[in-house]
């Protein structure tokens, strides 16, 4: 597809997210209303996403290494490289799930209801803001909500093809502290049908592949494994990415 027919489709993407979230917000605003009807939340958001998904015709096509239990608690650790990124773990993750993401997103016309509510935003420059952050996420882990973040801390919008870039700490920290398994994601090749800079390169439909690993248990590990399991879950995640 030429680049004017992916701008053209990204127009289309973007229209399509829009018009369901309106339709869906008086669902949403009051899934979002307390804190025991999050559950409710999720499965909006993951109806929501099959209707996007199959308007835009953008699919995903799920592999996975070994099956997730439902009703376990996960911590989803992938890379991030496009504004699908979201869309796919509303239809992957098991369970009740909550997302950790950048503040800005608190000014998203679309994602600031969730990172009001349900989800956790957090400072990437402010270290009393990610404290607190992390706190929030390991007393939601203990009530049995799973978290899904991506431990690059951002995207680099000089990055493409989009390569793995290096990890931070608190995620594998939280795992280890509250005895969480972590489950590597692979999202292979979902920048190709939209980057995260879409009004450069545009969208298109097609196939995106993600690989969920087998979860790496943490309940043997103490603090000063937490290198080590940086790096485990680092070279899962990089060995199924499609950088070209």
């Amino acid at each position: 597809m030429n680049k004017y027919l992916r701008r053209i489709h990204r127009i289309y993407v973007i229209f399509v997210i829009v018009l369901f979230f309106i339709l869906f917000y008086p669902f949403y605003y009051l899934a979002a209303s307390k804190p025991a009807f999050y559950p409710w939340l999720n499965k909006l958001r993951k109806f929501n996403s099959m209707c996007s998904s199959f308007f835009t015709g953008i699919y995903f096509r799920l592999s996975f290494e070994a099956p997730l239990e439902i009703d376990k608690t996960y911590i989803y650790c992938a890379n991030h490289s496009s504004n699908l990124d979201i869309m796919a773990f509303c239809l992957l993750a098991r369970g009740n799930f909550h997302f950790m993401g950048k503040e800005e997103l608190l000014g998203n016309p679309v994602l600031k209801l969730f990172f009001n509510t349900i989800d956790i935003p957090v400072s990437r420059t402010n270290r009393l803001s990610a404290f607190r952050a992390f706190i929030k996420a390991g007393n939601n882990l203990e009530a049995g909500r799973s978290l899904i973040i991506f431990p690059e801390g951002g995207i680099s919008t000089d990055n493409y093809p989009p390569s793995l870039l290096p990890f931070k700490n608190g995620p594998f920290r939280l795992a280890i502290e509250k005895k969480i398994p972590i489950v590597p994601v692979t999202l292979s090749n979902v920048w190709k049908k939209m980057w995260d800079d879409g009004e450069k390169y545009g969208s298109s439909p097609g196939i995106c592949d993600i690989y969920i690993h087998k979860a790496v248990p943490t309940a043997h590990l103490t603090l000063e494994d937490t290198d080590e399991l940086k790096e485990k879950v680092f070279e899962l995640i990089n060995s199924k990415l499609v950088t070209r």
